[in-house]
């Protein structure tokens, strides 16, 4: 079985002192492709240094994490438009909405997400995109600048029907399922039942949101298989079907 982690952050600290091992992990649970999502200004050079370490499993994008930006995102988004538009990176991410922990930036977040996926369709690559507590901010942004040129993920994916079903709507985007497929109470599980599996690709979002049984601790892209196990389940198909549906999904998406 052959899988991709569209989403992991193996680049953090918190892989400082295994990283190797890690990796070696991953591809031994067959997770063939690390998809590397860019944060901030201070994590370019670790991404950057993960591909060069790893350059037949990682790959790069570039973007500004809706949390890391501030009232200087305009001089944020010209280092990262600086690095966008001079090597290849397979999407601009991660990008997006976040009103969970600050809501006083939300303009802010607007507007770098709209001039970002501006330079996405101006390069013809994806966008990743981060949404927590603002899905409909997110659409509005989207809705507005949608058109043939735009494709995406709608990463770690916890909507419901209705919300998926917007997504689709948009043509060219996929929902990233990761651990929260798995937690008991989530209640994703009855969302992802109605949806077909065209519209999915795996991820784990690694550092973040291990997979049961895992929860709680640091999780890593050789996990990757709870969630497509979880998956399997719920859509009553064996792996090896969740496995070459989802990885098509993501080379399709991502030209990979």
């Amino acid at each position: 079985m052959n899988f991709i982690d569209t989403h992991t952050h193996l680049f953090t600290e918190q892989f400082n002192e295994d990283r190797k091992e890690v990796v070696q992990r991953a591809v031994e649970a067959g997770i063939s492709k690390l998809l590397l999502p860019n944060i901030d200004l201070d994590s370019i050079d670790a991404v950057h240094q993960m591909v060069s370490d790893y350059p037949e499993n990682c790959i790069p994008m570039m973007g500004l994490h809706p949390c890391s930006v501030t009232e200087n995102w305009e001089d944020q988004l010209s280092v990262i438009k600086g690095h966008l538009f001079s090597r290849d990176y397979i999407a601009v991410g991660e990008i997006g909405m976040d009103l969970y922990w600050d809501k006083s930036t939300k303009n802010y977040q607007e507007q770098a997400f709209a001039q970002q996926i501006e330079w996405a369709k101006e390069l013809q690559i994806p966008i990743v995109i981060h949404v927590r507590d603002a899905f409909d901010e997110a659409f509005e942004v989207v809705d507005q600048l949608n058109d043939e040129r735009l494709t995406g993920v709608f990463h770690c994916f916890t909507g419901s029907v209705e919300q998926a079903q917007h997504i689709i709507s948009y043509g060219g985007f996929k929902m990233g399922l990761g651990g929260v497929l798995t937690f008991k109470n989530s209640g994703l599980d009855k969302v992802i039942k109605q949806i077909d599996m065209a519209h999915f690709v795996l991820e784990t979002d690694s550092p973040y949101l291990a997979p049961t049984p895992y929860r709680g601790k640091r999780n890593e892209s050789s996990y990757l298989t709870y969630v497509a196990s979880k998956l399997a389940e719920i859509k009553n198909i064996p792996i090896e079907e969740v496995a070459e549906i989802t990885t098509k999904n993501a080379e399709e998406l991502f030209g990979i």
